[in-house]
Formats: structure tokens, sequence, C-alpha cells
């Protein structure tokens, strides 16, 4: 029997920045993984294998295009087996920093499934053996799994995951993918630049529901543009495979059509994985998404057990969980920890990038809020232009008396870095007219921020 100050549950990004923050304020700490290897998800077969396709993928688009601006390529081919083994080693060489960083702060890594027996007990299942570990504190990091329509089979052969998708050893020459979601246009935004005809089939009305309209809409005409064929209000009804194919089933309008294709992508959502921890017997509550209830300070029914990241109540963001991680490990060692929900950042590494932070203009306008908003197109923006790419607009939305910067929505180039900018302005209580008259370096993307919010008030220089 081992005693710990605390004991994490998974090792994905909530779950071993915890650990490691634990250890620095001095607590014996303890990071149970079923897996092979750290870093859970994110990074095995989630957020750090899906950007190393999407930036290979971008790069060969690139060189094809190289020709427009005087650069003479010809015969640009990609090598899919080399392409796969370079994102391979992306995650093999970040799954063993981690595992430096746990022996470099002194955590102990005990590999099995963890199964929470009482409030200090946790049975470690693994080869045919377990072991009983105490700890003072128990931490639930175990994140999320794939979900998928219900009768749907996955054989990550021809009906996909994103995990089979991360894995393909050739390209689809057409790829239908189900749900309109972050995962699912980022991956066929991958085998799209690469030549797979690309078709997605979406049950609501509108591409990535949750985002703001205005660009949401802006965003799927960037795409269509780029090759993508949307089929919105549609219902997947059926997926069968004959005769080396796929037939995918739809319903629109109430008219059944029948699909074909070479993969098929099922990209629906993620649920929390919280298989087998034995929550019921200890009493601990789920919501009816099945995400772990807990309170302000991270804590589940029972006080000393915590849960963070993708299991519990929130965005699931690999970032959110990291700075939910922190919170928990300063908590418990006696500290203040805290996350502002308002100012996480959300960003779709597609080409252009879309990036978010704060509320949406139909969320402010639910609210029944007074707003103003300003925008700025790329097209009027010098490195933009040098750059070629001026698809997109920043738009900043505040409070119409007190000036408060209450969301801001970017699609464009480099909007993912460009969002952290705003999510430093709110998180600092900044307004829009603290932004525009920020001295902005020229020529630089950011200088559409500062010309966005100059608009605010109508201001702008450059429109």
């Amino acid at each position: 029997m081992s005693d710990f100050d605390i004991a994490i549950i998974g090792s994905g990004p909530g779950g071993y920045v915890c650990a490691i923050r634990a250890a620095q304020l001095g607590l014996s700490v303890c990071c149970v993984e079923k897996s092979e290897t750290l870093g859970g998800t994110c990074l095995n077969v989630g957020c750090i294998p899906s950007k190393s396709l999407l930036h290979t993928s971008y790069l060969f688009k690139q060189t094809k295009d190289l020709n427009k601006i005087g650069i003479t390529v010809s015969d640009v081919q990609i090598d899919i087996k080399k392409m796969i083994n370079s994102k391979n080693e992306s995650v093999v060489g970040l799954t063993d920093g981690i595992k430096f960083l746990f022996k470099k702060n002194k955590i102990i890594h005990k590999k099995g499934f963890g199964r929470i027996v009482n409030s200090n007990e946790i049975e470690i299942l693994s080869d045919n053996n377990s072991e009983i570990i105490k700890a003072k504190n128990i931490v639930i990091a175990t994140g999320s799994e794939v979900s998928t329509p219900k009768d749907i089979l996955l054989d990550e052969i021809d009906i996909l995951s994103s995990t089979g998708a991360l894995n393909l050893s050739e390209v689809p020459g057409e790829l239908i993918i189900i749900g309109a979601g972050y995962i699912g246009l980022e991956l066929g935004s991958v085998w799209s630049r690469l030549g797979s005809k690309v078709t997605v089939i979406e049950f609501a009305d509108r591409i990535l529901p949750g985002m703001d309209s205005e660009v949401s809409k802006n965003f799927q005409k960037i795409l269509i543009k780029q090759g993508f064929d949307f089929k919105l209000s549609t219902a997947l009804r059926s997926i069968t495979k004959k005769s080396g194919k796929t037939y995918v089933t739809v319903e629109t309008k109430g008219q059944s059509i029948e699909l074909v294709c070479d993969k098929v992508l099922i990209s629906t959502g993620r649920k929390a994985y919280t298989y087998g921890l034995n929550l019921d017997q200890i009493n601990i509550e789920t919501d009816s998404h099945g995400k772990i209830e807990t309170n302000d300070l991270f804590q589940t029914k029972i006080k000393n057990i915590y849960a963070i990241g993708d299991c519990r109540q929130g965005p699931m963001l690999a970032h959110k969980a990291s700075e939910e991680g922190v919170a928990v490990a300063e908590i418990i060692a006696g500290q203040a920890g805290q996350v502002n929900y308002n100012t996480i950042p959300s960003v779709i590494y597609t080409a252009p990038e879309v990036a978010s932070v704060g509320k949406t203009e139909e969320e402010i306008k639910k609210q029944g809020i007074k707003y103003k908003v300003g925008k700025f197109p790329f097209t009027a923006n010098p490195r933009a232009k040098i750059m070629h790419d001026t698809e997109g607009f920043v738009k900043i939305l505040s409070e119409a008396d007190t000036d408060e910067v209450l969301g801001v929505h970017i699609i464009g180039p480099d909007a993912g870095n460009l969002i952290a900018e705003l999510a430093i302005a709110m998180e600092f209580g900044a307004s829009a007219e603290d932004i525009a008259r920020t001295c902005h370096a020229h020529p630089t993307l950011n200088e559409s921020i500062k010309e966005a919010a100059l608009n605010v008030e109508g201001d702008a220089i450059h429109i």
C-alpha cells in the first residue's frame, strides 16, 4: 500500500499538468494511466497528430501554388507513408517529454486501469494483477472518447473515427464526413488538400452550430471554394459496405438519398469517458451527458475527489483541461486556484484558421445585452496581402455602455495565435478603445485587431 497526497487517474492535458503542478507545490503525486504512453487523447490520437497532418498537407498545398508568386515548382508529390511517420515521430517525442517531466518532478507513474474503491483508495488493474494505492485526494482526469451514432460500427478501415482518419495509408478518392464540427472540418481539410473529394453531412442547418453564425456562414463559403460539399439539415440513416465501396444513406427534406464513397469519417462529437471508475458504487453523480457533476472547486459529491477536463462540464478543449489541472493542484495545496471560463479561446486549425474567445453575437442578443460591433477584413491588411492570404476578418463585440470586450471572432491567417491578444485583453477587462489605442507593429496581421477595435466606433483607418 502506497500513500500519496494526490492520485490522478488519467495523464492527458488535464492529468499530467495537474500532476506536475502538484509536484511543484511539494505534494507527493501518483498518476495512473491505462494506455501504453502518457499524454492522453490529445497527444496520442488528437490535437498533436491532427495538427501534424494539417501542417504537412498545408505545406503541400502551398508548394503546389508557388508558381503563382514566381517560384517554379513542378511535379509536387506527397508520400503518405513519410507523412504518417513524421506525425508518429512528433507524437513519440512529446509523450517521451512528459515521461521526462514526470521523472524530473518525482511523479510516480503507474500503468493500469484505475478504479476508485472509496474516497481514499484506487485499485490499479494491469496484466491480470491488481494493486491498491491510498491517496488523501483523488483527481479524475479520464477525458473523453469518440461518440458514434446508434447502430454505426467503426471498423477503422472504411468506417473511421478520428483515430482511423489519422492513419490512412492512401488518399481516399471520395471521403464522406458525418458531422461539421471542429474535428471533421480539420481532418476533411487534410485529405481535401491531398486530393480527396470531401462531402460533409450535418444534421443542423449550418456548420459549427455553436460558433458565431456570421463566422460560420463565411467559413462555409471559404470551404466550398476549397472544394468541400456540404449537405446541411441532413440526417444519417445507415452505412453499408459492398464491393469495395461504402454506401451512406441520408435523409433530407423527407427524401432518402444514397451516397457512395471510399471512406466515411464519423465525427459526431465526443463523450465523457468514465467507464469502469466505479462512480455509481461510491455515489458520484453524472449529468445527462455522462459528465461528472462538480462544484466551483471541481469537487464531486465526495469532497476529496475532484474531476477535471473532458469528463466534467464545460468545453472539451485540451487547454481548458490544463487550466483546470493547475487550479485543482493549487486548491489541494491550499492556494486559490481558479479558471476564467469567459476567456478560454477555441481554434480550428484549417486554412484559414478560425478562432474565438468570449460570447457569440447570438449569445449576447439572447442575454439582452446592448452591444457594438467592430469588423475589419484581412483584404485590407498589408501583411495578409503580401502573404496572398486575405480571406476572413476580425470581429470584436463590446458592451454598448462600458465598451468592455465581450467576445472576439477571427477567420484568417494565423487566427489561433492572434486570438491570444484578445484573451489577455478580456482577462484584464479591456475595452475596445484600450485595444484601439495600443500601438501595433507594422506590417503585421495584428493590425487587423487594432482596426477592428477602432471600427467599434466606426473609426477604422484603412477601410
